[in-house]
């Protein structure tokens, strides 16, 4: 593997996924200042989803058919100009433009960065996604962290520091991609030049497969984003702790995440990525139940080590099944796999919030706890990896 750009792409997608992480930490802060109820910040969630669900396999189509490397450095512009916009509007629904732009420039991003990590990962394609995925878990980590800390000390103006951010990163992206890309194609040329088995594997598109594990990402996507807006409002609203200690929460989560993403991509590796991930669901189960029991603070940290490896350990088993289950179209894979494992579930959320405001915040940690059982008992139903053996002379 090329560990230096893996490590530079890692930071990318830091930068791209810092803007999402920030926005759930922002939503008591928006209550606060804007007093806007459960329903219309779950709102913030779907616009931050509802195109992104769309418009993310759509470029990673696109990224098959011809590669597009200013993807990257429009996307992570995108993302973060878009979000930096927010500290300028108090109107309601100028606020959901521009967290919707900030989801559209996310997805640009992902499917055209996945699909070059997978180029220039080797055969440690699971460590490597790891090394990518935890680029995103860290900016989920940190940005809950730093979105809290500028509007501590600037108020809601001070969210315009993440448009420096992506100015920053995109410029670095637009200048370092292509070279990037020339040495995934060295690499790739490298390979086909020193293999000496005549007897090669060329994968195939199983979509029954894919659909199979769309249905799995689509269950945790859910779970994921819940998680996400709930979780610092249950600790707010009903263990009585104050907004810092709700949104630290976040941070907490995100930052054991950067470790076990990691972790699970080295089992992954070893064990198998079916494996991984039919385990991480069913721990996601149990942890949510012992969440949702708890009244008390300090149990519920201790809490989201479990949940946070259960959380975190399989997303790139997740990203490199699909890719593995549609060997001939990775980027639309890709685009699909990293889209669903946030955007239907954003998209999901504002029902979620309006079950929250009708029945209360502890019966929609019951209601996610549910949907995560639904997801886990799909992981029985995944197929193996299935590739055609083909004679070729070299």
């Amino acid at each position: 593997m090329k560990n230096k750009y893996l490590y530079f792409m890692a930071a990318a997608h830091l930068c791209n996924d810092i803007n999402s992480g920030a926005l759930p930490a922002l939503l008591p802060f928006f209550v606060t200042f804007y007093g806007m109820d459960y329903k219309a910040v779950g709102g913030l969630m779907f616009a931050g989803s509802f195109l992104s669900s769309i418009v993310q396999p759509i470029f990673g189509y696109l990224a098959d058919q011809v590669s597009r490397p200013w993807f990257m450095s429009f996307g992570v512009l995108l993302c973060g100009v878009s979000l930096g916009a927010t500290s300028l509007f108090t109107n309601y629904w100028a606020i959901f433009a521009a967290v919707t732009f900030m989801g559209i420039g996310s997805s640009i991003f992902h499917p055209e960065a996945a699909r070059l990590v997978n180029r220039i990962s080797g055969g440690k394609k699971g460590l490597g996604m790891s090394i990518f995925s935890v680029g995103g878990n860290g900016g989920f980590g940190v940005g809950p962290l730093l979105a809290v800390a500028l509007v501590t000390a600037f108020g809601m103006k001070g969210i315009i520091s993440f448009a420096a951010i992506a100015i920053l990163m995109s410029g670095a992206l637009f200048f370092l991609v292509p070279r990037i890309k020339k040495a995934a194609d060295r690499m790739e040329k490298y390979a086909v030049k020193i293999s000496s088995n005549q007897e090669t594997v060329q994968g195939e598109n199983n979509w029954h497969a894919f659909s199979r594990l769309t249905v799995v990402i689509v269950c945790r996507s859910i779970v994921f984003c819940a998680v996400e807006s709930f979780l610092p409002l249950f600790c707010v609203h009903v263990l009585l702790q104050s907004n810092g200690v709700g949104s630290s929460t976040l941070t907490i989560l995100s930052l054991i995440g950067v470790v076990t993403t990691l972790i699970g991509g080295v089992l992954a590796d070893r064990f198998g990525y079916i494996k991984v991930i039919k385990y991480c669901m069913a721990g996601l189960v149990i942890s949510l139940v012992a969440v949702v029991m708890t009244r008390n603070i300090i149990v519920l940290y201790m809490l989201l080590i479990p949940l946070g490896f259960a959380a975190f350990a399989s997303y790139s088993s997740y990203v490199v099944l699909g890719q593995s289950y549609l060997a001939k179209n990775i980027g639309f894979a890709s685009g699909v796999t990293l889209g669903l494992s946030f955007s239907v579930g954003g998209i999901v959320v504002p029902s979620l919030g309006w079950f929250a405001d009708s029945y209360g915040l502890p019966a929609v940690m019951e209601l996610i706890v549910l949907i995560a059982g639904v997801g886990a008992l799909g992981t029985f139903f995944l197929p193996p990896i299935s590739k055609k053996k083909l004679n070729k002379s070299m």
